[in-house]
């Protein structure tokens, strides 16, 4: 009997065990299931995508005494620099000594012909004084239309023979479209890192201040070149005052000025002479129009075109005329160069939106220092 017993409850578990190997065979069948024809497939939905935004910051800054001359002798503890008031870790401190890649924009149209023959001679001065031994240059021209007439070479000679071989184009000033695409070329360089010994990025623009038939706007540029750490240089031409030599030159003697330009457009209604330039409108805040520049890239921007494309970037304009001529323009700007600091970092903490103010300041007051005043972070696109 208990032999009989132990049979049945054995038979009676592996019935149960079949039965329940059925019914989840019948529940998660092997391999994928085919829908029937016509039947609506359910797709998972996307995984959400996380963007992480990290900003690197490198400004220029450079340093001067009360007599105006370029002070070499600060190291890194002598600088505080704060972004949006927070102070940050200086990650890369330098002097003059990083290698730099310059985007030359140089204006070609018809209405600056007679200062051809100056600017096709400053293939040397842009790689001997300019970039220096290190660096690299690219050139863009423009005029109706915006051409890449140099890729970026350490090849003197090619840069050199670019400049001199300068044609005239159509009247057209796409200033604008020019630098656009000065910053495209410059953000593709290795740049300045805690970590990397990249390339300072520079533009370097000589045209008059001027922008017809662009699509791109000053402020979106000026935006750009902020985030790519660009910094904007300028040489101010004048067709006007070109002109006006020529007649002198063509008339009577010559005069011991040389053939120059102005920083800027004349007051509508009048024509820019000399002496309409020396009485230039003072007083505007060059600084608060940079800063409103790249808050509001939609608007146009209508005077002080080059001068704020400095000023937002922490370059400076050069308006040759009087006692300065293009030559002696790139001269100071080569000098400058290669006499600033170079301080980088990460800003601390979130990226947040909007504009980020840069701050830089020296522990000795009688020096005075010039820098990027900021950038803009755009929100993530939706």
């Amino acid at each position: 009997m208990p032999l009989c017993k132990s049979l049945a409850r054995l038979a009676g578990a592996t019935i149960v065990a079949l039965l329940l190997a059925a019914a989840a065979e019948g529940q998660a069948p092997a391999g994928p299931i085919t829908p029937p024809p016509g039947a609506t497939i359910q797709l998972a939905p996307p995984l959400s995508t996380i963007k992480l935004r990290s900003v690197l910051v490198n400004t220029p800054v450079t340093v001067r005494d009360a007599s105006g001359e370029m002070v070499h002798t600060l190291e890194a503890k002598n600088f505080r620099i704060t972004d949006n008031g927070v102070e940050q870790a200086i990650t890369h401190f330098n002097l003059g000594g990083d290698p730099m890649s310059l985007v030359v924009v140089v204006e070609t149209s018809s209405r600056i012909d007679p200062l051809m023959p100056q600017i096709r001679k400053t293939g040397i001065l842009l790689t001997q004084a300019v970039a220096g031994p290190t660096g690299e240059i690219a050139v863009v021209g423009f005029n109706d239309s915006v051409d890449r007439l140099l890729e970026f070479t350490t090849n003197t000679d090619a840069v050199e023979r670019t400049m001199s071989r300068l044609r005239e184009g159509t009247s057209g000033a796409k200033l604008y479209d020019a630098m656009a695409l000065g910053v495209e070329m410059l953000s593709a360089r290795p740049e300045v890192s805690a970590t990397e010994l990249g390339h300072r990025r520079v533009m370097l623009v000589m045209a008059e201040a001027h922008d017809e038939g662009s699509d791109a706007k000053l402020g979106e540029v000026l935006r750009q070149a902020q985030l790519a750490n660009v910094t904007i240089y300028s040489v101010g031409l004048s067709s006007t005052r070109a002109q006006l030599q020529k007649k002198s030159e063509n008339n009577g003697p010559k005069r011991a000025t040389p053939e120059g330009t102005f920083g800027m457009p004349p007051p509508p209604g009048t024509v820019q002479t000399p002496s309409t330039d020396g009485s230039q409108p003072q007083g505007v805040d060059l600084l608060a129009l940079a800063v409103w520049a790249v808050q509001h890239v939609k608007d146009k921007i209508t005077s002080h075109e080059l001068e704020l494309a400095a000023t937002a970037t922490g370059g400076a304009h050069f308006a040759t005329w009087k006692d300065r001529s293009i030559e002696k323009a790139l001269d100071e700007i080569g000098g400058e160069l290669h006499a600033q600091y170079t301080l980088s970092y990460t800003p601390s903490g979130t990226v947040a939106d909007g504009y980020h103010e840069i701050r830089v300041v020296v522990d000795r007051k009688d020096l005075t220092v010039r820098a990027r005043p900021g950038y803009y972070v755009a929100p993530p696109e939706s």
